[in-house]
């Protein structure tokens, strides 16, 4: 039997179980689309976690009392036993690190921020010293100045301020030079902050700087600072570490054998948490999707051998009209090839759109551009996978069709 006829018969019994044709190819699509979406998925979520970690700075760690990510009360409550990071600290890393270009600090609370009548609640309220904004992803201005070194000397009671408290409170007002109170304090504006958007839907323009002396005067000096380090290069990055780490450790006099009783925290440091923390999720999702699609075959091969069954008669008529065991297998085969072929090229699209859909949601989301671009190995893996199965589900149908007495194939009713 040439390959273009079984491909007719193949497509002639599709056509003729219209219904059985479109759930046995659903069952396909689900499982391919399944594979494609969840690679698509999370290739996005790494990307954009990469992006928004190396936009934070390259060159840039923190060393404080804290580390970024703790998964339980017990490590929470280890760790607040560690003595608090003071400002004397910035200075003797400063003084020790001789691979580090900017030293600086910071201290944050929430609070409330008012301008006459007007409020703006949950503002990000940071005491830095006056190279914050160099370390790290740099923040120019819009308008006004930063802060300088004479502000934190003199704890003088200015501000910059984001361009979200802006729109809260000066809507239609210049802020420069006006006061806005935190807390009965007063603290006047000098400069906006450019605007940088959201990151996992948390905007990064609802704060307000002040100098970490008039922080400390206003709101109290028990807290633990952050410090902020730029390496001179990422050639040096580690070594700039080490620097901080040792001068850290002699001035609390700690041990060889004891452990750090501070954190440094890294670009590196959170993507290799994020990974980790993502990677079993990523390898249980896949099993479950490949568990879909192996279900799928089995409907197909299920079908088949239904399609088998009521095909008896046709069978033994082409056996007796000369058609070869060969010829049977072929047919059953392509109609198997077929039916998992159209539900893999169905999944491609089907993946395509969920994930161009998931994209836009996860922009409304987070606040920013999210793409999920479907990669061609998945789509390569998912495809041959589908045709594979195809051929594995119609193999064992195929066999039995071909098996079959021609002359106890004519008498079956």
């Amino acid at each position: 039997m040439p390959f273009h006829e079984a491909i007719a018969i193949a497509v002639a019994s599709v056509k003729a179980n219209k219904l059985r044709s479109v759930l046995t190819i659903l069952g396909v699509v689900i499982g391919i689309a399944s594979v494609i979406a969840v690679v698509a998925i999370t290739d996005g979520l790494d990307r954009y976690m990469a992006d928004k970690v190396l936009a934070l700075g390259t060159k840039s760690f923190t060393v404080q009392k804290f580390p970024d990510i703790i998964v339980s009360f017990d490590q929470f409550r280890e760790f607040n036993k560690r003595k608090d990071l003071v400002l004397r600290d910035i200075d003797l890393i400063k003084e020790a690190c001789t691979y580090c270009s900017e030293v600086g600090g910071l201290l944050v609370t929430g609070r409330t921020v008012k301008y006459g009548s007007v409020k703006d609640e949950g503002v990000q309220v940071m005491g830095i010293t006056e190279n914050f904004s160099r370390i790290g992803a740099v923040r120019d201005l819009m308008v006004g100045r930063h802060l300088i070194n004479d502000d934190i000397e003199s704890a003088r009671p200015v501000a910059v301020i984001g361009t979200d408290v802006v729109d809260a409170l000066f809507p239609n007002a210049e802020p420069i030079g006006k006061e806005i109170i935190i807390d009965g304090n007063r603290f006047r504006v000098v400069g906006v902050g450019e605007k940088k958007g959201k990151v996992f839907g948390q905007s990064q323009d609802t704060f307000v700087w002040v100098p970490i002396t008039a922080f400390r005067k206003a709101f109290g000096s028990r807290r633990s600072v952050t410090i902020q380090v730029e390496a001179q290069s990422m050639e040096v990055f580690e070594k700039a570490q080490d620097q901080a780490r040792l001068a850290l450790r002699s001035r609390r006099h700690l041990a060889y054998t004891d452990p750090d009783d501070f954190s440094i925290e890294t670009g590196e440091s959170v993507m290799d948490l994020w990974n980790s923390a993502t990677q079993g999720i990523y390898v249980v999702t896949l099993v479950v999707t490949g568990i879909s699609l192996l279900v799928g075959g089995v409907v197909v091969m299920n079908i088949m051998l239904v399609s088998v069954t009521e095909r008896i008669k046709e069978i033994g008529v082409r056996k007796a009209l000369g058609a070869r065991r060969s010829d049977i297998q072929k047919q059953f085969i392509v109609e198997s090839v077929l039916l998992t072929g159209a539900g893999g090229i169905l999944g491609v699209l089907a993946a395509s759109l969920f994930s161009l859909v998931v994209g836009k949601v996860m922009s409304g989301f987070v606040g920013d551009e999210f793409s999920a671009p479907v990669q061609l190995w998945a789509v390569a893996i998912a495809v041959v996978s589908s045709t594979v199965v195809g051929l594995v589900a119609g193999i064992y149908p195929a066999s039995r069709a071909a098996a079959l007495d021609p002359v106890v194939a004519l008498r079956s009713e």
